[in-house]
């Protein structure tokens, strides 16, 4: 590097720290300490690695960089801005501002170029993982001799706090067991957190923890060497590993009170922010970028727009060499997909929605190429294996299944790591009761509109002898209070299949399909009622008295208004999916609960809180809201009046 470009690459390192500081400043609010400290390592990567294009962010084969790190968001801006993606000096100086583009943590959708939304520690290098496994599977899938179609990288600015959460030790295990060699994280080793000093609770060696996980690692000293950075970077492409390099840095690098807590998300003013400018050489104007540093940011994109135009060159040959691949990846990056057959299941055949749901996810695969899963090491009992596909490896990304071993956390981080590189359908499970574990994951999907489908079996009490550490009671409630995310417990095979078309409908929806144990019967039920989240099963044209049920709950409903009619006329309603049917417009919703009939009774098997809002002042809810008990499955719900007999008792006292 010559003195000339050291000196330029010094002022392009200060600009990204000059935006921070001033956007910071300007908030009174945020954390400039993790931008000025990795100013470095990020201009490294995007000035001479990152192939990416602002004029078309969409571009299939871009790198992905993730900033795990998200609090120290004005990193990713700066270098949005300074790299000419639609991200204005005017909205730097709105940072955490209502309804700017630049928030408090960097939001997919939300912000021109940002990859996805971070903020919860550990879930950005986790969600990585699932990008680069979903790299590795494409490239399995599509590329041919000579045509390396998808060929990138993802990128990771990583801090302690990731490296502390339990979520990112169980990607990180499994990235390195698939060997995903093209996933790069550059570790922020600032030795620093909120409450002080990492050796206060941080001491183990990073390192030789990454060794065993079976990653490459390095270590670069001094965090402000450019040079040192970019051979690291040179020398991690070349390895068949993920890898990480530790890069030493000094948080809130070039202020007075660097490599303190304090600076972690200290707005720096007055007399601190000039005395910071001086330190890092900055001798421009607030909220402005010298002519010489955008001039050399251009000479990054253009280095990047010529990889594009090559990639661009060789997917026009691909196209003319490979049409029918060609046609098929088209296909899955946009999400298209051949239509769905309607599923029918004749009365007379009982069984388990989750043995259901089995057949329906082999009945769709050859229509759905993109759809991939697996089970946290419970495939078996979620029935989630496509029969037609092994297990990806490191031998071989390109099956459609994946062993996410006990590792609920990463599944469903890694799962919206599939999603949001696009070209996948990603559908992971467990039992409804471990939901728990990767509700952050869920909670993530829904706010980045991914339309992970989650696969939750054994779904209540029925779970039986397993007892209450088995036996989710207040899952169902807990799941369905998260914004955006579509909850659906189905009642038989026919609305499973309903709502497995229904998830693979959506575009910017999770779904989570509540899947029994417990063998259910086949219903007579219509087509489409899963579409509308709340239906009539059966009625009256009298009737005075309103079952609701979900699940396998549903068929309890219909045998009790049996025993009630004719002397109470019931009408039954299938309530699969409370979201859905509060979607509905208020006419079709009065149809269904005539404000006229006031006796309702709603029937789960698991909390109650929820429920009420249907049922109203002059209804009950026959629920569990106890956390089960070991034994039968039949024992257990007459313990808690998850009964026929039960329903009739109660419908009688209204």
């Amino acid at each position: 590097m010559t003195q000339i470009s050291a000196q330029i690459a010094e002022r392009a390192v200060n600009a990204i720290r000059a935006l921070t500081l001033d956007a910071t400043s300007a908030a009174g609010e945020g954390h400039p300490g993790m931008p000025l400290g990795c100013a470095p390592m990020a201009y490294t990567l995007w000035q001479n690695f990152l192939n990416h294009n602002p004029q078309n962010s969409a571009w299939f084969n871009r790198d992905r960089f993730v900033q795990s790190a998200g609090h120290g968001s004005m990193l990713s801006y700066s270098l949005l801005h300074l790299t000419g993606y639609d991200l204005s000096m005017e909205e730097i100086k709105r940072h955490r501002q209502l309804h700017s583009k630049t928030p408090g943590h960097p939001e997919v959708g939300h912000t021109h170029g940002v990859e996805m939304t971070t903020g919860p520690l550990g879930q950005g290098i986790s969600t990585a993982v699932g990008m680069a496994l979903a790299e590795a599977h494409l490239a399995a899938r599509f590329n041919r001799p000579d045509y390396p179609i998808i060929d990138h990288y993802t990128y990771v600015i990583a801090s302690d706090g990731d490296l502390m959460e339990g979520i990112s030790a169980e990607a990180s295990s499994l990235a390195g067991h698939l060997e995903l060699k093209k996933l790069i994280v550059l570790y922020d080793d600032n030795h620093v957190t909120i409450d002080g000093k990492t050796d206060q609770s941080f001491t183990e060696d990073v390192l030789k923890r990454y060794e065993a996980y079976h990653w490459h690692t390095q270590r670069v000293t001094d965090g402000n060497d450019i040079g040192a950075i970019a051979a690291a970077i040179e020398a991690a492409k070349m390895t068949d590993k993920p890898s990480l390099i530790a890069i030493r840095t000094i948080i809130g690098y070039g202020t007075p009170i660097a490599d303190t807590s304090d600076v972690h998300g200290k707005a720096l003013k007055g007399e601190q922010l000039a005395a910071s400018k001086v330190m890092m050489g900055v001798d421009w104007e607030a909220f402005s970028v010298p002519s010489d540093v955008r001039a050399h940011y251009g000479e990054g994109v253009a280095r990047a727009q010529t990889h594009y135009q090559a990639h661009q060159a060789l997917w026009q040959s691909y196209q003319k060499a490979h049409p029918e691949a060609a046609a098929e990846l088209s296909a899955m990056l946009e999400g298209r997909y051949k239509s769905l057959p309607q599923l029918n299941f004749p009365v007379g055949k009982d069984d388990a929605t989750r043995n259901w749901s089995h057949k329906v996810i082999n009945d769709y695969a050859s229509f759905v190429p993109a759809l991939v899963g697996g089970s946290a090491d419970l495939a078996g009992s979620n029935k989630t294996t496509m029969k037609q596909s092994g297990f990806m490896s490191a031998q071989d990304y390109s099956p459609r299944n994946i062993h996410f071993g006990v590792r609920e956390h990463a599944m469903g981080a890694m799962a919206n790591g599939m999603s949001l590189h696009g070209g996948l359908r990603p559908y992971v499970a467990t039992f409804l009761i471990f939901s728990d574990y990767l509700r952050a994951s869920i909670r993530l999907a829904a706010l980045m509109k991914q339309p992970v489908i989650y696969v939750f079996t054994h779904d209540s009490i029925g779970v039986g002898g397993d007892g209450p550490t088995h036996q989710p009671i207040e899952q169902l409630t807990s799941l369905r209070a998260i914004p955006n995310l579509t909850v659906i417990r189905p009642a038989d095979p026919n609305e499973t299949g309903q709502a497995w078309a229904y998830a693979l409908a959506s575009k910017d929806s999770p779904t989570a399909l509540i899947l029994t144990r417990q063998t259910v019967p086949t219903l007579e039920l219509p087509q489409d009622g899963v579409a509308k989240g709340g239906y009539i099963v059966a009625d009256s044209p009298d009737a005075q008295v309103i079952l609701l049920a979900s699940g396998s709950e549903l068929a309890l409903a219909l045998e009790a208004r049996e025993g009630l009619e004719p002397h109470i006329p019931t009408r039954v309603i299938s309530m699969p999916s409370s979201n859905i049917f509060d979607k509905q417009s208020l006419d079709y919703q009065e149809s269904v609960l005539p404000k006229n009939i006031r006796k309702r009774i709603a029937i789960e098997a698991g909390a109650s809180l929820g429920w009420h809002k249907y049922t109203g002042l002059d209804g009950k809810v026959i629920g569990v809201d106890d956390f089960g008990a070991s034994g039968d499955e039949k024992a257990l719900f007459e313990l808690f009046g998850i009964t026929v007999e039960n329903i009739i008792k109660t419908a009688q006292s209204l």
